[in-house]
């Protein structure tokens, strides 16, 4: 890993809409944040109350942001606004078709402000059936020197 990693406390809150219904989801969980180029990475392990830890491997680049999740669950999500992108995603229950169509993408890294924040909102298709509208907002901070 590089050089320049840091210490971040990440906080990362995903809201799903559909029709008639809303679900919220919250996690925290320390993390590492570095940067090589362009190119930005954050690292956390979610601790689900079910099921084994989730890995997470979020990259940043300009205009693309992927998500890398291994452990508990098994995908790789790309983002890229205006665009349609696809994947499978590995679950204990079975594995799913998901399509993402990103409509925002917004991203301040702790380069430009202390706390550095990921928004995304997008269309997810599951199995070519169920559409819905997702939001994911991602704040980090450097852990502070105590």
């Amino acid at each position: 890993m590089s050089s320049n990693a840091r210490d971040v406390q990440v906080q990362l809150v995903t809201e799903i809409r559909d029709e008639d219904r809303r679900e919220k989801m919250e996690v925290n969980e320390p993390g590492r944040f570095f940067t090589k180029g362009e190119t930005q990475v954050l690292t956390f392990t979610e601790h689900p109350e079910e099921g084994d830890p989730i890995n997470t491997m979020i990259t940043v680049k300009p205009n693309h942001v992927s998500i890398k999740r291994s452990g508990g669950v098994d995908m790789r999500q790309v983002f890229q606004k205006d665009l349609e992108t696809e994947n499978l995603y590995h679950h204990t229950y079975g594995e799913f078709h998901m399509k993402t169509y990103t409509e925002e993408l917004e991203y301040r890294s702790l380069e430009q402000a202390s706390e550095g924040r990921l928004y995304l909102s997008y269309q997810m298709t599951l199995n070519h059936e169920v559409t819905q509208a997702h939001r994911l907002t991602l704040t980090f901070e450097e852990e502070s020197e105590s």
